[in-house]
């Protein structure tokens, strides 16, 4: 069974959330605090995390950031205030959804099962829908495996970066609007903005970065596409 961490301050929003997800099928552990937050995640080993950004001890943000270094579980961010740089924080720390309280036990489930979809650790796909590799220059991708690796470098990327990065992948050089990545990345029924999209893009460019390459290029006005020839070190 499928065990989500709900991490909340609040008793009341803890229990109404393990109520809605139990009747849903899945397990469901809690942490009313950051530090409960890392503890319970390190013994549980959820297959996804329902954080609130404002707790006690230590907040939602640092608490992923924590998290972060170490994993790529999926996060739902929850915060009691409709703040733009709340919500910007938490997408750079590889959020892969925010809901904003107050919101209906239905909508976080609904968000809960759309994070899940997309990640194919949780339940191996049949034989008949693996997905071939897909290489362009130094850039390999392995979708069954969930991973990215640059001349055989592993990269780590959350669901939603790899899905992101795998819609650029399959057609080098094309130009996608962010509508058109938002719903390659989520499916048609998301609740996601198109502005996440570029928080999600800069985390990726970040990250190969690092090994001295910037394969995807923004393209003003109409979106992102990854670049063709594939550059080998550019920094440009």
């Amino acid at each position: 069974m499928t065990k989500i961490l709900i991490a909340d301050d609040d008793r009341h929003i803890r229990e109404v959330l393990r109520f809605a997800l139990e009747k849903a099928g899945y397990s469901v552990c809690e942490a009313a605090d950051g530090q409960q937050v890392l503890a319970v995640y390190a013994q549980q080993r959820p297959a996804l995390i329902v954080l609130d950004i404002i707790m006690p001890e230590m907040d939602g943000l640092e608490a992923a950031r924590r998290i972060r270094a170490t994993s790529e579980v999926p996060i739902v961010f929850l915060s009691s205030r409709d703040d733009e740089l709340d919500r910007i924080l938490g997408l750079e720390l590889g959020g892969d959804d925010y809901v904003t309280k107050p919101f209906s036990p239905r909508e976080l489930v609904a968000r809960v099962k759309a994070v899940l979809r997309r990640i194919r650790s949780v339940e191996a796909p049949p034989a008949e829908e693996t997905e071939a590799i897909i290489e362009h220059g130094a850039l390999r991708l392995d979708p069954n495996r969930h991973e990215c690796r640059w001349r055989g470098e592993l990269l780590a990327f959350t669901v939603t970066e790899f899905a992101l990065l795998r819609s650029l992948l399959r057609a080098p050089g094309r130009v996608y609007s962010r509508t058109e990545l938002v719903d390659r990345a989520y499916g048609h029924e998301h609740f996601i903005t198109e502005r996440t999209v570029d928080s999600h893009v800069r985390r990726i460019r970040k990250k190969f970065a690092a090994l001295g390459v910037e394969p995807v290029e923004t393209v003003y006005g109409m979106g992102y596409r990854l670049r063709d020839p594939l550059p080998d070190g550019d920094r440009s």
